[in-house]
């Protein structure tokens, strides 16, 4: 029989849902399979509120761990021995792996926490800790109990078709499984916010596309291509990505031609989000995605926010709206785009800025200030110049 590992995975908050917790369940090892995909002969199960996963033992183990944990819905991970479920075979192996483990770490105190999910085990809990314990003091004669502060917490879950061992709870990313929420069309600029923004509405179980406006010559190839690496980026979460490039050249010059100037970036935002509406709706996306912050800049205060709300219809998720700068770069890196993100090109939202924008602009008044444009035909060339590709992860 070929060896194998096992990773018994936790579903954090879908363990909360009530009858539809199945669903999100089944979607949950859809998506760890998808994830562990390039290991061959890797299999994931679900059973009795756990997902069970056996990879071959060639694999490394940490490379596992750290590709099921990207998936949203993981709450933790553990890397396990499986063992039959009879108190003398969990005692022997409870010895041997706790030796093994000695070999690896500075243990000299232990605990043993035992999970009985089979109720009809002839010993409790308790009994069952103590008869553990013993066998590992037996087999480690240089351990010692320690149930306060040990060095190492030795698990035992009892199940009726096996029993684990494990003495590491990883953490996962936690979240919802990706797809279970609908679907969401992030503005993508290429800065620091939206890819985050991107990032966590996935994690709440949004499918995710993206959007980004670009506006050649004033922005360059290498803009456009940092967004795509961006994407790829995201991607490793969020998995494939769906981008629609707009040409966003004309819509720009023509507000900077026919508009009042402090008006100008108010008004290309909504623009923005109508073209974005009209993407979102073709596509089956059910909401927008931006990475405003109140107050970050002119055009994300909240009267302008006001303004640019209006423009659409959908609903406008601002994940980290109320998020300060250095917090939305901590979960970049985390993410592994703040150094993409911060690449010096310019992108169409520093073309044309004006020198005095409004803070506190008022509706009425910016609406005034655009009725010199010819909507319809501004929306219909835009959407006339969009270059749509998907993006994949870069391993």
């Amino acid at each position: 029989m070929e060896e194998k590992n096992t990773f018994i995975v936790r579903c954090g908050e879908v363990a909360l849902k009530g009858m539809n917790k199945p669903y999100f369940e089944r979607v949950l090892v859809q998506r760890i399979s998808k994830a562990l995909k390039k290991y061959d002969g890797a299999e994931v199960k679900r059973q009795e509120g756990l997902i069970f996963v056996h990879t071959p033992a060639e694999y490394d183990v940490e490379a596992v761990i750290t590709d099921i944990s990207k998936v949203f819905g993981v709450a933790s991970v553990s890397h396990a021995v499986e063992v039959d479920s009879e108190i003398g075979a969990i005692e022997e192996k409870a010895g041997e792996y706790m030796l093994d483990l000695m070999k690896k770490r500075d243990i000299k105190t232990f605990k043993v926490e035992v999970k009985r999910a089979d109720k009809t085990f002839p010993m409790e809990s308790p009994r069952i800790a103590k008869e553990v314990g013993g066998a590992v003091l037996k087999a480690c004669q240089v351990l010692k109990v320690d149930v306060h502060h040990p060095d190492c917490v030795l698990y035992v879950n009892v199940r009726k078709k096996g029993s684990f061992i494990f003495a590491d709870k990883i953490k996962g990313f936690g979240g919802l499984p990706l797809g279970t929420n609908g679907k969401g069309l992030i503005l993508l600029s290429g800065g620091i916010d939206s890819p985050v923004a991107g990032y966590m509405m996935a994690k709440r179980g949004l499918e995710i596309e993206a959007i980004h406006f670009a506006a050649p010559p004033y922005t360059s190839e290498y803009a456009k291509q940092k967004v795509i690496s961006l994407c790829r980026e995201v991607c490793e979460y969020a998995g494939r990505i769906k981008l629609h490039v707009v040409n966003f050249t004309h819509v720009q010059e023509e507000i900077r031609d026919k508009c009042p100037e402090e008006y100008f970036t108010i008004i290309m935002r909504r623009y923005m989000m109508k073209i974005a509406e009209r993407l979102a709706r073709e596509n089956g996306c059910g909401a927008l995605i931006t990475g405003e912050s109140v107050a970050q800049v002119a055009s994300q205060t909240l009267y302008a926010l006001g303004c640019t709300d209006v423009a659409c219809e959908l609903p406008v998720l601002r994940p980290v709206i109320g998020m300060d700068k250095n917090e939305i770069i901590a979960i970049s890196r985390k993410i592994g785009t703040f150094e993409t993100s911060i690449l010096p090109y310019e992108d169409c939202c520093t073309v044309f800025t004006p020198r005095h924008p409004r803070t506190k602009p008022k509706l009425r008044d910016v609406l005034r200030a655009e009725q010199s444009l010819d909507e319809e035909a501004l929306l219909a060339d835009a959407l006339s110049k969009v270059e749509t590709m998907f993006t994949y992860p870069e391993r």
